[in-house]
């Protein structure tokens, strides 16, 4: 974690305490007339509904209009579906019943935000009537440029680089604001000298500071500075500002326009240093202020389908991905987003149709094909995804490490097509863009070793995958069974013991174990790892790996009546006859 988000997360964590317990429990309401409403209220509140949470709040402050936890309820409800009216009209029945509510007055200063009401922001700030801490000093300074005092904007935002940890936050939001009125050598100064720190590096900020150096006459720097931090392998996005820039074109600086914008700003970036502490819920409400200010803000908006997606509310995610329209460069960003939610709720055919119709409008898009691959192996249409994963690797305008995973996953679509000729070539070549990729070796291996094929290879490069990942449980059961496989039984125990410790409810890893406790003569311990390993298996969609009929044969028989029955060396012939290192 950076300095700055650590910063700016400590100071979050106390100042939004209120609205975090505003989502908890409140005490049961007594009178008679309201109790059903409520209590649907809060059900659908608990599952994250936000539609029939706002009704039912609504209903039951039809019959107790002034309870000031419905009110609060009913107004977190509103924000969270981004209608920030009828949020802002309850705020405003709170305000007068003289209750205080850290949720009302951000609904309040979102609304106020919205209709430039930069006066009565300031006012309220002062009065110690907004937010918190953090949000306060960086909306009032924005809100004192819309009054056209800069000199005391940039003195507000000096004022939040003095608290700890916030400097660089507030450097940037600075520099923005020096960009917005047309200030971009001093914007650009704060950029050269490392003052926003961390937040430069941010998408937003590596494409702001793009426009400000574009704005400067620096084309060149703004093209080294996008290919630094980007690679060649770009979204429409940024291919479009990069071609601009290659075309001599100045870039308009477009990421924050108007004081307006500036608070809509703020509110994203606090919802993205909130995005991955567990609190999906608070982070939505700021994204949604940020969207409310500046409904072209596709980042937020995209930010909102994610967390409304983590939610569990697919069909609101898919109503704010269907937001972003296809003339937006970020188009393919939201129609991804939307396919990742039809998987979600398990509409496997409805995200395969979505990708594939944006893989036709942006036959040139390396991510779709990418994404569209990996649904494709999800669903085991291998020559598909073969197919997707080719064209994705065409799509590359240059070949890069990072390119490792296309070539790992269409190996795999490869090998489950029984094509090993191509699925190996593949899974080489992913080990030479990225020579110690875990995964890789430990693939590569286990099927070398399935084979009968190059095995002291196969062993080194499980060996090397444990090394880089010893608490990986699919690993190190790997390593376990390949040298049971090669009839190193005693060896086999120690890490298939540790896989089991690693999964213990994997139904292949008990197997596996079974079989090695059997190889070194303990039997009562594999008849028990057995009878484990059926009580884990899906009986709907067992793995070849853990047949259960074959679990039960075993049970019933013993390991060594099942090999003999399949036609396989005993155990003693393994071990007295190791598979030979072919290379078949």
């Amino acid at each position: 974690m950076t300095h700055w988000a650590s910063g700016i997360r400590a100071t979050l964590r106390a100042s939004t305490f209120a609205v975090a317990a505003a989502f908890a429990t409140v005490a049961p309401a007594q009178a008679n007339g309201i109790a059903g409403d409520y209590l649907a209220a809060r059900q659908a509140s608990f599952l994250g509904d936000f539609k029939a949470a706002a009704h039912y709040y609504g209903r039951a402050l039809a019959f107790a209009p002034d309870r000031p936890e419905l009110l609060e309820r009913a107004i977190l409800a509103e924000m969270s579906l981004g209608d920030f009216d009828r949020a802002s009209a309850l705020a405003d029945r709170m305000e007068k019943g003289g209750f205080d509510s850290q949720v009302a007055r951000m609904a309040t200063i979102a609304t106020e935000a919205g209709k430039e009401n930069y006066t009565t922001i300031i006012k309220a700030i002062d009065e110690e009537r907004a937010i918190g801490p953090l949000a306060d000093g960086l909306v009032k300074a924005w809100a004192l440029l819309g009054t056209g005092d800069m000199s005391a904007a940039l003195l507000a935002f000096d004022e939040v680089a003095d608290m700890q940890g916030l400097a660089p936050f507030a450097a940037y939001h600075k520099a923005l604001a020096l960009a917005s009125v047309g200030d971009f050598v001093s914007s650009g100064a704060i950029f050269e000298e490392d003052q926003a720190g961390g937040m430069a590096a941010t998408r937003r900020g590596v494409m702001a500071r793009s426009e400000i150096l574009s704005q400067l006459g620096r084309s060149q720097e703004a093209l080294e500075l996008l290919d630094t931090s980007f690679g060649t392998d770009l979204d429409p996005e940024l291919k479009e500002m990069r071609s601009a820039l290659e075309a001599g074109d100045r870039l308009p600086f477009t990421h924050v326009r108007t004081p307006k914008d500036g608070i809509a700003e703020v509110f994203y970036t606090l919802a993205g240093a909130l995005s991955n502490e567990g609190s999906d819920e608070l982070t939505l409400l700021y994204s949604r202020m940020a969207e409310h200010l500046r409904a072209d803000h596709t980042d937020a908006i995209l930010l909102s389908g994610e967390l409304l997606s983590g939610l569990g509310r697919y069909d609101m995610a898919e109503d704010t991905f269907e937001r972003v329209g296809p003339e937006d460069p970020s188009y393919h960003a939201a129609v991804m987003g939307e396919a990742e939610a039809l998987r979600d709720q398990g509409d496997m055919a409805g995200a395969i149709s979505t990708l594939e119709g944006l893989a036709e409008a942006q036959p040139d898009l390396a991510v779709a094909q990418t994404t569209l691959g990996d649904l494709y192996r999800q669903e085991q249409r291998y020559e598909e995804a073969t197919a997707a994963y080719s064209r994705a690797i065409e799509l590359m305008p240059e070949e890069t490490s990072r390119q490792w995973f296309l070539y790992y996953a269409r190996a795999i679509a490869f090998e489950r097509q029984d094509k090993w000729e191509e699925a190996e070539a593949d899974f080489r070549h992913a080990l030479e863009l990225n020579p110690e990729q875990p995964q890789v070796l430990n693939y590569l291996g286990y099927s070398l070793v399935e084979q009968e094929r190059k095995l002291d290879e196969a062993l080194n490069m499980i060996e090397r995958a444990v090394a880089a990942r010893p608490n990986s449980g699919y690993i190190v059961d790997s390593l376990g069974w390949v040298l049971y496989r090669l009839g190193r039984y005693e060896e086999a125990v120690p890490h298939m013991e540790r896989a089991a410790e690693l999964m213990p409810i994997d139904p292949v890893v008990n197997d596996h174990l079974g079989d090695v406790y059997w190889a070194v003569g303990r039997e009562r311990e594999a008849e028990f790892m057995w009878k484990r390993a059926l009580s884990f298996v899906d009986w709907e969609d067992a793995v070849e790996e853990a047949d259960p009929e074959r679990i039960k044969r075993k049970l019933d028989v013993g390991l060594d009546q099942v090999l003999a029955e399949e036609g396989a060396p005993s155990l003693e012939q393994a071990a007295a006859q190791p598979l030979t290192d072919e290379e078949g």
